[in-house]
């Protein structure tokens, strides 16, 4: 393998690890069969508690993790 820009062979292979916070969110299936008429609901009977809820609750996030592959030159210091 050469690097690219200085065609040189000196090259080290790294796994890198990325990690992503993703915000949660319902499947087409629940706002088809529940969500339509819940949250509808919710904001009608349940108004004081759910806005307290919305402001101070946590949010509900996940994280995703991506491992990709990065090629490093250790002579140019290149990077692909």
């Amino acid at each position: 393998m050469n690097c690219p820009i200085c065609n040189s062979t000196n090259i080290t292979v790294q796994a890198v690890n990325q990690a992503q916070l993703v915000n949660k969110h319902h499947s087409i299936i629940w706002w088809l069969c529940i969500g339509w008429w819940w949250i509808f609901i919710k904001w009608l009977i349940f108004t004081l508690p759910a806005l307290l809820i919305k402001v101070f609750g946590k949010k509900k996030q996940k994280i995703k993790n991506t491992t990709k592959t990065v090629h490093v030159c250790q002579n140019c210091g290149h990077t692909w």
